[in-house]
């Protein structure tokens, strides 16, 4: 049994909070003079506020991540800055990391590794991978969390929340309360790597059709809640590809995979991974694809799903009708004609691609300007017909979408999208899916005190 090294509690969460509350609450109040002209060198603010959060290992880092990829939820310099967070904190040291396993698989833990990497190979953003040989002689992967992280995600939600009320107090374009609370729930989730481990299997099953991606399955009689022990895949970094030099016809293998490895569970069994970012996933040696870090991982409503493609076919035939009520089952309320419009200049943009019916970049001239226009029109627009309070369901999907368009532009690649997007959701049923998810839930096998979040 794992002994508690959290149980610091109250404790951990003062530690945190003087590390944060300077910089959080300095920061909130230029973002409140930012939208009243008071100009005190943001870019230089948002650079130190990225350096700290970076320096911070992981909750506040993804909560300020997150928000960077909605319109106008944050001053543009700050978006730009904190879109690039990654994490920079240092690794935990041997001896540490050898304290911290013996607290999740009890003493003599190493008998269950004929090797064991004493140096991190990764950093992810809760916790640290080790490379490890198994007694059988599998190579694992293992991913010890770092301590404290439940004060850590306590404390940094407290700030974030302060952050995020200063500046709604000045801009009312995008009530953000309901994001809030989600991040709130998705990060405490990803505190317990057995769910992480049962989202493995999930993806593991819905990626059976899909033979180009990867999934790692995990190791479970030596995994804890805050120890994930998984196989190891081999891959190459794909920056590190991409900077190499990538053939036009490796490219579309890429993307191809990439773009079914996030749609396929998407739109046939509602579930979505909400972090795609370049160091989630590594390039296999016969141009296919490993799928990593299956923390922030969300199921719909057959519902929900049934409203996104909704809105895909209103956009398409320029139907408001339609949108709006597919507006309603994503979950935005009290929506105005003149809101849906200006609604329907975000989503165009999202949805673009799926609608034209050519091979063309995922942003036309590739051009990421393009989309920080339209973004900021949108907020425009809704500052001016009196804002929307975003559902909850909206956080990963937009992230989704918007971080894994940024990868189709760093790969400079030329798909068919639209005919990409109809492979996987011509002939959609919504029953069928109920059905697929439901049989994909029951086969991951979730604890029963850390359920699939939904």
């Amino acid at each position: 049994m794992a002994r508690d090294l959290d149980n610091s509690g109250m404790f951990g969460e003062l530690r945190r909070m003087v590390q944060t509350t300077g910089t959080v609450g300095g920061i909130a109040a230029r973002m409140a003079g930012h939208k009243i002209g008071l100009r005190s060198g943001g870019a230089t603010h948002a650079e130190d506020l990225k350096s700290v959060l970076g320096g911070l290992k992981g909750p506040l880092m993804k909560a300020a991540q997150l928000l960077a990829t909605i319109p106008g939820a944050l001053p543009e310099e700050y978006a730009e800055e904190l879109a690039q967070l990654q994490s920079n904190a240092p690794p935990m040291g041997w001896n540490f990391v050898r304290r911290r396993m013996t607290a999740e698989l009890g003493a003599g833990w190493e008998k269950n590794f004929r090797a064991f990497g004493k140096e991190a190979a990764a950093a992810a953003s809760l916790g640290q991978v080790h490379q490890a040989i198994l007694a059988d002689g599998r190579r694992v992967a293992c991913k010890l969390q770092y301590p404290d992280m439940n004060a850590a995600v306590e404390a940094d939600l407290k700030q974030f929340r302060m952050a995020i009320g200063v500046y709604h107090k000045l801009d009312n374009a995008i009530r953000q309360d309901d994001v809030v609370e989600e991040l709130a729930e998705r990060l405490r989730e990803e505190l317990d790597y057995r769910r992480e481990a049962a989202n493995m299997r999930l993806y593991h099953a819905i990626m059976q059709s899909c033979p180009d991606v990867t999934v790692p399955l995990p190791v479970d009689e030596l995994s804890t809640r805050r120890l994930l022990t998984m196989e190891w895949v081999v891959g190459q970094n794909l920056n590190a590809a991409i900077k190499a030099g990538l053939s036009d016809e490796q490219k579309k293998k890429i993307a191809r995979a990439l773009f079914r490895g996030w749609y396929v569970p998407l739109y046939q069994y509602g579930v979505v991974h909400g972090d795609p970012h370049m160091g989630n996933f590594t390039l296999r040696e016969d141009g296919g694809l490993n799928l990593l870090d299956f923390g922030a991982i969300r199921i719909f409503r057959p519902s929900f799903i049934k409203g996104n493609i909704d809105l895909y076919n209103a956009l398409r035939t320029k139907d408001e009708d339609l949108a709006a009520h597919a507006y309603e089952a994503w979950g935005f309320r009290d929506l105005s004609r003149e809101k849906v419009r200006v609604l329907n200049e975000w989503a165009s943009l999202l949805y673009a691609p799926l609608m034209d019916d050519r091979e063309r970049y995922i942003q036309e001239e590739n051009n990421p300007e393009h989309g920080r226009e339209v973004l900021s029109r949108v907020h425009e627009g809704l500052q001016k017909t009196g804002g929307v309070r975003l559902p909850r369901e909206f956080v990963l999907v937009d992230r989704s979408a918007i971080g894994l368009g940024s990868v189709f532009m760093r790969l400079k690649v030329k798909m068919n999208w639209s005919e990409l997007f109809h492979e996987i959701v011509d002939g959609f049923d919504e029953q069928a899916l109920t059905d697929r998810q439901t049989a994909a839930i029951q086969a991951a096998h979730f604890p029963p005190d850390a359920p699939p979040a939904t």
